[in-house]
């Protein structure tokens, strides 16, 4: 199901603040308590600032022919008696194309540019080299785009924000979907959401629901479908939105669908002929499924152990019973050696399926990731089965690969590796990528993917991994037709988009779109062939129409849909060939979708939307740029309690919980765990960098109370981080945080929010979570707060301790920690049942050593303080001996600085 997603979020920071040096910078919604009175105090104020009202919101979607057109419009006024900033902050489908903004100040528009983006960027330098620039989009959890801006409002001002956004919508599973997102956080005086739906072929059915609607809201969702449009709108007054006659809060905070689907006939399609530009919908009713022949190709790596391989299996599972008797099947296993179920397809019959569930049942971890052997096993199955004649005559062909991990076996090239499966393929079937996680190069699997008449989707890590893989699979569980091709009169058409395509799938659609060389086209001769159950073959005409004549009562009023969808259309396809073809055909499509891309004013990946902001004395070169994130580039969601820091993707080397020290190793793809048990008290050096002058060590805390025979157990927490040539020391504790710098002292408190800043070092203290410490050119650190009931008869509050861009220690640094942060290389071999079935042990030869080690998980704190997420990790017994350098007594230090 394709999704418009949309959300309205207005943060209202307020309040001012004094330095009288200069040297530090106090965020405004803080209040920081200080020992010396170099900064003045700050007034905290409240996030919705009764002063800034917003005064109207309202969510405008026109859809034509499944084209969607959306403006967000919002206005707000600051009835305060000085100037504010406030944060306009807007949620669209990450398939979305901007292609307007502005904001009117005072009478004045500012209105974005949509540039070449290595042009924008040149341009800009300037404001860049300022420090005055800043993204406006970011990824917002699976499918979102979040763009935000912000901008100061004089006292008594309005401002209004105005976003559009272009999207195609995809039919997934026999709907178009349109959800919208709205969380104002305030009662707003206006508030409304409209969407108008445009469809020749007429409406078969319409829903609209929302995730925050009550009894009493529900009724104020209007729904008129007539035969070929549609309209809905939902408008809830003032009061109506309050959560309680006398309450300030509003009930608006949450998601609006609206689901729909076309009528559909066994014919040609739907084509629509608008101001000599086509568009061609094809999903016929009623034809009969395609059998089936699917290769599933599951890695079974160490890094899937935990969650990850019961996943797997239970989604397994589910797609087995859902094939039908029909389909062929096989199951091709691989970590670093590749395994087979069978040595050729199966059919799907109840008792091969039972026995193939037996055989997932027993799948565990083991291995490295030799993921071009188990493709090239994959195909070699198909092409001897398909060779002897083993596979249905009038069948389609695939491959499923889920791997959560980069090539670490055989041939780890990845360039090589899509070469290698390219050639094998040869165009005769087509391959699907599903990339489980983020640690993976996930541009790989998409290349691989398009470079074999498929697509790429990420499963992400969660406890509905198992429904997003049936999910996907349910997509492509019902081929209707192969080789299906589209044909039009070659002398009337020209810039035609891709009219071939591998498969059409039950609940998809395919759309055609080209550009017509007369402007009037009457008997415009259409012919659509494919190879199904049987031959398939329909041949149609269609006439040019005014879209007055069909719709005679509605103005479309965003301009030529079809040309526009046109563009949409194929700047999208484009982008992809660009990953598949050539080195000459790569870059003309490259140039080819930019032009595009200037000419109708999207941003894509190639190019930027730059929002110059009203000019000020201290801000003279205040520009901030709007990209289109690739998937590749989206890394991991961040939600609203994380947004005020960032993780990186490199490396992370952390110490946390009883204490359980973590040690990523990306190059190897794997991760290294071990625990230190000493007494309660003892001080341990973490990082220790002479050449930066650098030291971070952490004190053990214990149970409040142990039971008499029990294991003591042991966390952090107390940490001293010191940089000498900076003046920097702070200890960071349970009870909360004090900064020395300079001879001058900052006490935070872990109940409240913080942001200071000054040339040296940032701190960010989210509330009752995190902080943030990041030194000038040079690492930074997490430190996590574990809050426990204080009542706990047994625990009370500690640490986790991650770091951050370790690459920029000097190589001499060391301590527990520090002396991974340049990495390690490592061989395991000999894996075998561990104590524990999900646990096996393994050989583990490093620095010399050959240790026993057990596949077990660790938690990541980061994102997720209460539950944390697993980590699937090698661990070493007995205090790390043999991978740490020395005993584990040897990192002992008498006091935390």
């Amino acid at each position: 199901m394709s999704a418009v997603r949309t959300v309205l979020m207005l943060w209202i920071c307020v309040g001012s603040w004094v330095s009288t040096h200069g040297a530090l910078v106090i965020s405004r919604d803080t209040e920081v308590p200080m020992t010396t009175g170099t900064t003045k105090h700050i007034e905290k104020r409240s996030i919705n600032d009764p002063e800034v009202e917003i005064q109207s919101v309202k969510l405008d979607c026109k859809v034509a022919s499944r084209f969607a057109h959306t403006v967000m419009t919002t206005k707000a006024l600051n009835k305060g008696s000085s100037s504010k900033e406030i944060f306009f902050e807007v949620d669209l489908p990450k398939t979305a194309f901007i292609t307007n903004f502005s904001m009117e100040i005072e009478g004045k528009t500012y209105v974005g540019a949509v540039k070449e983006k290595e042009k924008a960027k040149k341009e800009y330098e300037k404001a860049v080299s300022s420090g005055q620039t800043a993204g406006l989009v970011k990824a917002s959890g699976r499918k979102m785009e979040k763009f935000s801006v912000s901008v100061n409002i004089a006292a008594l001002s309005p401002v209004i924000f105005t976003l559009t956004y272009e999207e195609l919508l995809k039919r997934r599973l026999g709907n178009y979907e349109i959800m919208t997102r709205v969380k104002p956080k305030q009662l707003v005086q206006h508030f409304e959401i409209v969407a108008d739906i445009y469809e020749p072929q007429g409406i078969a059915y319409l829903d609209a629901y929302g995730t925050f609607l009550t009894n009493e809201l529900l009724p104020l969702v209007e729904k008129t479908v007539t035969d070929k449009k549609a309209h809905v709108s939902f408008s809830p007054t003032l009061d109506q939105q309050r959560t309680c006659p006398a309450c300030d809060g509003t009930l608006i905070d949450g998601d609006f669908f609206i689901k729909y689907d076309v009528n559909r006939a066994e014919s040609i399609g739907d084509i629509q002929i608008v101001n000599g530009y086509f568009v061609h919908h094809f999903a016929p009713a009623d034809l009969a499924r395609v059998p089936k022949n699917v290769v599933f190709v599951i890695d079974i790596s160490t890094s899937m152990a935990g969650r990850k391989i019961i996943q797997t299996r239970d989604a397994l599972q589910t797609i087995l019973s859902d094939l039908h008797e029909d389909d062929y099947f096989a199951l091709v296993l691989f970590d670093s050696i590749v395994e087979t179920w069978r040595p050729s397809m199966t059919r799907a019959t109840e008792e091969n399926v039972m026995a193939a569930k037996e055989f997932v049942k027993r799948i565990h971890q083991r291995g490295w990731t030799n993921v071009n052997d188990a493709l090239l096993t994959a195909v070699k199955m198909i092409e001897s089965d398909t060779k002897n004649k083993l596979l249905p005559e009038k069948s389609v062909t695939m491959i499923i690969l889920l791997t959560d991990g980069n090539p670490t076996k055989g041939e780890t090239n990845r360039m090589t590796i899509q070469q290698n499966v390219r050639d094998a393929i040869d165009g005769s079937f087509s391959l699907f990528s599903l990339g489980f996680g983020y640690d993976l190069d996930y541009g790989f699997l998409d290349t691989m993917a398009k470079q074999n008449n498929g697509v790429a989707r990420r499963i992400y890590e969660a406890s509905d991994a198992p429904v997003q893989l049936q999910g996907f699979y349910d997509e492509v569980a019902s081929p209707l037709l192969s080789d299906v091709r589209f044909k039009y009169p070659e002398k009337a058409v020209n810039s035609l988009t891709n009219n071939h395509f591998k498969q059409l799938f039950n609940g998809s659609e395919i759309v055609v779109a080209g550009q017509l060389t007369e402007y009037d086209v009457d008997n415009f001769l259409i012919e659509v062939s494919g190879q199904g159950v049987d031959d398939y073959m329909l041949q149609g005409k269609a006439t040019a129409l005014e879209w007055d004549d069909t719709f005679p009562e509605q103005e479309y009023i965003f301009g030529d849909f079809t040309e526009r969808l046109w563009a949409y259309l194929t700047i999208e396809q484009l982008m992809e060939k660009k990953e598949k073809g050539s080195p000459e055909e790569r870059a003309n499509a490259t140039a080819e979708a930019l032009d595009l891309s200037l000419k109708y004013n999207f941003v894509t990946p190639l190019t930027s939307m730059v929002v110059t902001k009203p000019e000020d004395k201290e801000n003279p070169y205040d520009v901030m740029i709007a990209d289109k994130l690739t998937e590749e580039q989206r890394g991991r969601p961040q939600d609203q309690d994380t947004r005020r820091y960032h993780y990186t993707a490199a490396p992370t080397y952390f110490v946390d919980g009883d204490p359980h020290f973590i040690i990523e190793v990306p190059e190897m793809n794997d991760v290294l765990c071990f625990n230190i048990d000493e007494r309660v008290g003892t001080i341990f050096n973490l990082v220790s960098d002479p050449v930066l002058g650098i030291v971070v060590n952490g004190q053990t805390i214990g149970d409040k109370k142990v039971d008499p025979g029990s294991k003591v157990n042991t966390y952090f927490g107390r940490f001293g981080i010191v940089h000498q040539a900076l003046g920097i020391k702070l200890v960071v504790s349970t009870d909360g945080i004090t900064a020395f710098l300079n001879k001058k002292t900052m006490k935070f408190l872990w109940s409240e929010p913080a942001v200071a800043k000054n040339e040296i070092m940032d701190l960010q203290v989210v509330k009752d979570r995190s902080l943030t410490v990041t030194l000038k050119d040079s690492v930074k650190f997490v430190i996590i707060l574990h809050k426990v009931w204080h009542k706990h008869p047994y625990h009370q509050d500690y640490l986790g301790f991650y770091t951050i861009d370790s690459h920029l220690l000097s190589p001499r640094v060391h301590g527990l920690l520090g002396q991974f942060y340049h990495g390690i290389q490592f061989e395991v071999s000999n894996l075998r049942p561990g104590e524990d079935p999900e646990k096996p042990d393994a050989t583990m030869d490093i620095k010399g050593h050959r240790l026993t080690v057990t596949r077990g998980w660790q938690r990541d704190f980061r994102r997720d303080v209460k539950n944390g997420e697993k980590e699937s990790c090698w661990f070493v017994h007995n205090n790390g001996t043999g991978l740490i350098d020395g005993s584990h007594e040897d990192y002992v230090v008498s006091s935390l600085f």
